[in-house]
């Protein structure tokens, strides 16, 4: 296995921490989307409290998700400085695609899709880890699902519990525990997509001996991570925010808090089992879920079957882009 030069390590390096940081601009959406269009918090404090909790996420949770991207998504040998820049870039040209575009892609899969893409181009076939590319396409479709059931799920409980008050007194309520909620969502947003830069970047350091014997991902490894994405919630994503927020459907401050803990609880079990799931679908699942339950009519439909399409084309794009770069590489 080839090895390159400090300086070309460094700046891949920097290109994962760009990823990381667009990752966090990509997706602030999805941390503050409904506490903003419920007006409980400005999009200024919103984005402040967002990012906090996105960095604070490695206190919390175990690298489970780093171990799944850096040693279960393309055999870790054949990794090299191409097949890093090749994914790296492959998933950055299409977050910056899909973000100018106001589309609330996975970044996680643009990032898993780059990987396959690139290690592809340089082994073929045999280059994937299929149970872990196979369990993290399985959570393109169970993640938006499992945070819709739970989001419906707490509807029924909050509607139940609160059912003998009057809306105003629920409503001054749940603008208050939708402070606890957006700062669970953004906690595990922080545990799960952090922790993808994590294992990029580690195994990279190790495909070049700076890094022997178990894998294990170094502490400042862990920091600049976090820090990049929290870096990036703070820039915001307004465009996204708009989409999410307000054009799947209206939300009031109890919906709001259902949505968002409905996604949290799914984000903190996918934390737990090590698999990379899209935050993004998380929330969509969750949001639609908590719109269908007034009335169907509720939904704009065509807004989320736009969404779907982005999550389903979201891999196969990425891993065309990140071949393309890999080539590039070749040809230069």
């Amino acid at each position: 296995m080839s090895h390159i030069a400090f300086p070309m390590l460094a700046g891949l390096i920097g290109i994962a921490l760009l990823f990381d940081l667009l990752n966090g601009l990509h997706d602030a959406a999805n941390s503050i989307a409904t506490v903003v269009s419920t007006r409980v918090l400005s999009p200024q404090v919103a984005v402040f409290w967002a990012a906090f909790f996105n960095f604070i996420a490695f206190v919390v949770f175990s690298h489970s998700v780093a171990y799944t991207i850096g040693k279960g998504t393309i055999s870790a040998d054949i990794v090299d400085a191409q097949v890093v820049f090749g994914a790296l870039m492959g998933a950055i040209s299409w977050n910056l695609i899909t973000w100018g575009l106001g589309i609330p892609s996975s970044s996680s899969h643009a990032l898993v899709g780059g990987l396959i893409g690139a290690g592809m181009a340089k082994a073929g076939l045999s280059a994937i880890v299929w149970s872990g590319v196979l369990k993290t396409a399985a959570a393109i479709f169970l993640s938006p699902a499992i945070g819709l059931a739970l989001a419906l799920v707490m509807i029924l409980i909050t509607n139940w519990l609160f059912a003998r008050q009057t809306p105003a007194s629920a409503d001054r309520k749940f603008r208050k525990l939708q402070l606890l909620s957006a700062a669970a969502y953004s906690l595990g947003h922080g545990g799960n997509d952090a922790q993808k830069t994590m294992g990029i970047i580690t195994v990279l350091l190790y495909s070049q001996g700076m890094l022997t014997g178990a894998f294990h991902i170094p502490i400042w490894v862990v920091i600049s991570c976090q820090a990049a994405m929290g870096i990036g919630t703070l820039a915001g994503g307004w465009r996204i925010v708009h989409t999410m927020g307000s054009k799947i459907t209206r939300l009031t401050p109890a919906q709001g808090f259902c949505a968002e803990t409905g996604g949290a609880i799914t984000l903190f079990l996918a934390n737990l089992g090590g698999i990379p799931v899209s935050t993004t679908h998380t929330i969509t699942g969750a949001i639609v879920g908590v719109g269908a339950s007034r009335r169907m009519s509720a939904v704009r439909w065509n807004v989320a079957s736009s969404i779907v399409v982005a999550w389903i084309v979201t891999l196969p794009a990425a891993a065309l882009m990140g071949a393309v770069f890999f080539w590039l590489v070749d040809l230069v």
